[in-house]
């Protein structure tokens, strides 16, 4: 079992006949993702890897009955491309791209949200369902399956880690990059009480880092509301203030957001944390 995709996956491709978007397709399809239709506005009726591009969202649900989508479009199209989606019928929304504006985001992810829609990013890794589904950028042989839950901000640290989780027997139940960027759709509080409730997930990792106060909610819910082992890691405890690490949610601003105090708050709410990524398959053990 895993949180958010289960074995009736039907996915489409939002930016599919775009270099990124196609790249990753074919990587999809090859782990095994269940993709069922493309959308590029223009290109309707032509195939992408053996998938069926059509000009819009509706006309590929009524095709295929997709119930997924992943986003690969430029920054400047990804608010109306969320909302097409939306207002289509999908329910789960991944939204791969990255430096999308932030009031176009905070249209998006209130749209979404008062559709009873879930969006996971804008700039995120995607959805890893081991042996089932990589909804998403990341990279192929790193996980297994098995019974610890992921959840991340960062993608990169999310590659290492569960990579290092799979080299030392620790599979995954499903691996969720919540993205990186100020705003976005689905926090971590939100996938932790996914986790909480889900019986095959038996411990969960959390990767954070310097900017704003999602960790700190995350210790919050976790001292009176979770009650499955947890292990942590926050990146960017030498960041000077002012200094992007990466991407634009992970910058300090006026000493709000540091690493030093996510890191206190993890603690005082029971969740190991790690010094170094390579720590955190010990601490789970």
């Amino acid at each position: 079992m895993a949180i958010l995709v289960n074995s009736e996956l039907r996915l489409l491709v939002q930016g599919i006949t775009g270099r990124e978007g196609s790249f990753h397709t074919e990587r999809m399809l090859h782990y095994g993702t269940t993709i069922v239709a493309g959308v590029s506005p223009g290109k309707g009726g032509q195939w992408e890897h053996g998938i069926p591009v059509f000009d819009t969202v509706k006309l590929a649900l009524e095709a295929t009955e997709a119930n997924a989508t992943i986003i690969f479009v430029p920054p400047d199209a990804v608010a109306d491309t969320i909302i097409e989606a939306v207002d289509a019928g999908i329910r789960l929304i991944v939204c791969v791209t990255e430096g999308t504006p932030i009031l176009d985001t905070m249209r998006a992810c209130d749209y979404a949200k008062q559709s009873g829609c879930r969006l996971i990013g804008p700039n995120s890794p995607g959805i890893l369902v081991p042996g089932l589904a990589n909804i998403g950028i990341y990279p192929a042989g790193i996980d297994k399956p098995g019974s610890t839950g992921v959840v991340s901000r960062s993608g990169a640290m999310t590659y290492e880690v569960v990579y290092a989780l799979s080299q030392h027997n620790i599979g995954q139940t499903t691996c969720v990059g919540i993205g990186g960027d100020p705003v976005i759709g689905t926090s971590f509080v939100e996938i932790l009480e996914m986790f909480e409730d889900d019986p095959s997930t038996e411990r969960i990792v959390i990767l954070g880092e310097i900017g704003g106060n999602t960790e700190i909610d995350a210790a919050e819910y976790i001292k009176h509301r979770m009650s499955k082992p947890i292990a942590a890691f926050i990146a960017g405890k030498s960041a000077p203030e002012g200094t992007r690490m990466g991407h634009a949610g992970a910058i300090i601003e006026g000493g709000m957001g540091i690493a030093q105090e996510k890191i206190l708050a993890l603690q005082q709410a029971g969740v190991r944390v790690a010094r170094t990524l390579d720590e955190i398959p010990r601490l789970l053990r």
